[in-house]
């Protein structure tokens, strides 16, 4: 018991970190590849050949100047997470839109990640002063856009004037002092810039959930709530009067590092899947505690403070057991196509990942040679 106590301290702290913005989950420019699988993106030129952003996250990255050229993966959109999880190959998820690659939580970043052939999109949600749900990863608005406060004191509307591409910049991670050419989508929100082709300002802000579901009406979701206590629950309520009247209950995974949420959102809507929380996935790890029922996709970091959370024995037993791994990466230093391609390797079945074009290239490599 103090292992698994020690553990979910670790585990617990990981979380924390997670909130507080650091990559969890948990790509160049898609110029060089130009897919038919859109589902709903821009379908003009991408924004590498326009001004401002010339730049991707990626291309400045010596760790990713090598990755070849991707094609699509040769299937369509999954229509549930029944048929994601029988998909025949590992799959890709951009976290939180590919958040080093691309301004976080945007329509732009989405758009550009289903062109890069994702196969699942990854959000977070929080709820507004309002009462609405808005694609944001964080609890405030401070770290990525030009705004302050908190996201549960501000209404939709104020939230929706906010430049969300404010802070990205591709040679630093969330630092608020770079150079001013370092920030590549800034002013085009409050018209300033022009924005890529095929994009709009409104594509640099915050949406909402249905907005994001109004532009990519058949991709598969990955949304987890954010917070905890009432706060998070009313998150769920919301949630999951949405998912329904989207249409998108079967084709949306929901989960929560908050056991108590996730349970709770299980309770309310048992027909949408779920991911197990922080205490369930660390009793199951270093345990073997059963999932239970109506949980199936285990969503797991490598490591965390020197906790090695994925294993070979833990692979293989999760496989024996029918439980799915998806990775979410919360080293930077895993974030490129060598370390997808190892965790492909190791029987990883999902990468949730930041990179998206990095990540496809890493399946469609690992495929080929399976074949």
């Amino acid at each position: 018991m103090r292992r698994l106590a020690a553990a979910a301290c670790s585990l617990l702290l990981l979380a924390a970190c997670s909130e507080g913005g650091v990559a969890d989950g948990p790509s160049t420019s898609s110029a060089t590849t130009e897919t038919t699988r859109t589902s709903g993106a821009p379908a003009t030129t991408d924004a590498a050949t326009t001004d401002p952003a010339t730049t991707d996250a990626a291309t400045t990255d010596a760790s990713t100047a090598a990755v070849p050229t991707t094609t699509q993966p040769p299937v369509p959109y999954a229509a549930t997470i029944d048929e994601l999880l029988a998909i025949g190959r590992p799959i890709v998820l951009a976290h939180t839109a590919g958040e080093d690659a691309y301004p976080a939580s945007t329509l732009f970043a989405f758009g550009e990640s289903v062109k890069a052939g994702v196969d699942m999109l990854d959000l977070n949600i929080n709820i507004t002063a309002d009462g609405e749900l808005v694609v944001q990863h964080d609890d405030t608005v401070d770290r990525n856009t030009s705004g302050t406060g908190a996201v549960a004191d501000l209404t939709m509307a104020e939230i929706a004037e906010l430049d969300a591409a404010y802070w990205f910049a591709t040679d630093c991670a969330d630092c608020h002092d770079g150079a001013e050419s370092s920030y590549l989508y800034r002013g085009i929100r409050s018209g300033e810039v022009q924005p890529p082709a095929g994009y709009t300002a409104d594509d640099f802000a915050l949406p909402t959930l249905a907005q994001l579901v109004e532009r990519f009406p058949d991709i598969p979701l990955n949304i987890e709530i954010k917070g905890e206590g009432e706060i998070a629950l009313r998150t769920a309520d919301e949630l999951a009067v949405q998912l329904y009247e989207l249409g998108r209950d079967q084709a949306s995974v929901v989960a929560s590092f908050q056991d108590d949420v996730v349970s709770y959102f299980h309770s309310i809507a048992p027909g949408v899947e779920v991911s197990p929380g922080l205490n369930v996935l660390t009793a199951y790890v270093l345990e073997s505690v059963a999932i239970p029922d109506g949980m199936r996709i285990l969503q797991l970091p490598p490591e965390f403070s020197g906790l090695q959370v994925i294993t070979p024995e833990l692979v293989a037993r999760a496989t024996a057991d029918g439980y799915p791994i998806w990775v979410w990466p919360n080293d930077r230093d895993l974030e490129n196509f060598d370390s997808y391609l190892a965790f492909l390797q190791q029987g990883i079945v999902g990468l949730n990942i930041n990179f998206p074009v990095e990540g496809v290239a890493a399946v469609t490599e690992y495929v080929s040679a399976e074949e």
